[in-house]
């Protein structure tokens, strides 16, 4: 498990795995973020999803109407997905929960990043202790919704904040936080102490055992600019597309074993019957990598081994390939240019004036991929390594 927080952007091409690598079933040797944090409640993880509607009030929290059982209209704040974290990362230390609380945003540069965040721009940056070195107050509105967060039970009236506690009457909030204190052992933690004071103060900073992770697909054209400022705050890692010196063994096991199976489409030329999807992943991607010269952004315009998942089958349906590999190949990997297309398909069909003339060559443009870039020698290599994995 580790001790320090982790805050970092995964990016890389599209259906590289970068959500899996955060939360899915890791191995011993290449555990999944989730796994590095020691996290095993599924309550200590909460996800969201960043996309062009998202606001600061999805983030941290608003204010909305209720309608009550007398059809009369009452407004409560709900937190967002930032202060859900939060809360439950306070909570945990008060407790002497040691478990690691993992907030995760996947397609981060779908929203207005910079503007989501808001004022918790500021607590991005982190001592050495983990504790972000900065501070920010809260609305009263917000303190309640972090609060609630914390599993606390919590009014505002003429008096401020109040808490309910069991068997006894509310009190403020701040009474609440010096009878905290006293409860306490006198060796508790800098980190309690910290919390205490910080709530007691109406101000928030990030704890140590809050880890912040999102994801970016910067191959998608509806994006949002990270500024300079927003991204020297996170650690980066780029999360490789498959390639010919990818080893076997690197291969995900559903993948080792799924299968694209050809249609004839009625040329006289002669197909096998199914090719490795793994192999063939990797020979598009080297087609995708040898007419770099037309494509922009080269990095995120190959595709993973998730791009198109496999069913429970381990098969990948000529149908699914059509509707969106071929589509994402003629509409953002060569958008700007389609000759290396009509080249290396050339003298087998008219040339590819429309999408739909692209289609119809799917079987061929297939094979030929798999083919000219030895894809039976690279799914010979992956039969025999999952004989022995």
């Amino acid at each position: 498990m580790s001790n320090s927080p982790i805050q970092k952007i995964l990016f890389g091409s599209p259906g590289t795995g970068k959500s899996y690598k955060i939360t899915g079933k890791g191995t011993e040797e290449n555990p999944s973020i989730k796994d590095k944090l020691g996290i095993s409640k599924p309550k200590n993880i909460i996800k969201t999803v960043f996309h062009p509607e998202y606001t600061y009030g999805d983030f941290i929290g608003k204010l909305l109407p209720q309608t009550t059982g007398s059809n009369s209209v009452i407004y409560k704040y709900y937190p967002g997905y930032f202060l859900r974290a939060l809360g439950r990362a306070y909570r945990n230390i008060i407790d002497g929960d040691k478990e690691h609380v993992l907030l995760v945003i996947d397609e981060l540069n779908r929203g207005n990043a910079p503007a989501i965040f808001g004022i918790i721009f500021q607590l991005l940056d982190r001592n050495n202790d983990g504790w972000s070195e900065y501070k920010v107050n809260l609305s009263k509105l917000e303190i309640v919704g972090l609060l609630e967060s914390m599993n606390y039970k919590v009014s505002i009236n003429q008096e401020g904040i109040m808490i309910g506690e069991k068997n006894s009457n509310s009190s403020s909030w701040h009474d609440f936080c010096n009878k905290l204190r006293s409860e306490l052992d006198e060796n508790q933690s800098n980190d309690i102490k910290e919390v205490i004071q910080n709530l007691d103060n109406e101000s928030i900073s990030i704890p140590p055992n809050l880890s912040i992770i999102a994801t970016i697909n910067t191959s998608d054209e509806s994006i949002y600019y990270l500024d300079s400022a927003f991204k020297r705050r996170w650690d980066w890692e780029y999360v490789e597309a498959p390639h010919k010196n990818t080893p076997s063994h690197n291969i995900p096991q559903l993948i080792r074993q799924s299968y694209l199976y050809l249609e004839n489409d009625g040329t006289t030329q002669e197909y096998p019957e199914k090719i490795n999807w793994g192999a063939f992943v990797i020979c598009l991607n080297e087609f995708i990598k040898l007419n770099s010269r037309f494509i922009k952004r080269i990095d995120d315009k190959q595709i993973g081994w998730w791009f198109i998942s496999p069913d429970s089958e381990g098969i990948i349906s000529m149908e699914r390939l059509k509707n969106k590999l071929m589509f994402y190949l003629w509409d953002s990997v060569f958008s700007r240019d389609k000759l290396p297309l009509q080249e290396f398909l050339q003298n087998e069909y008219t040339p590819l004036i429309t999408y739909a003339n692209f289609v119809d060559c799917t079987v061929s443009f297939i094979f030929k991929i798999y083919s000219d870039f030895e894809g039976e020698k690279k799914e010979e290599e992956i039969e025999t390594e999952d004989e022995t994995f």
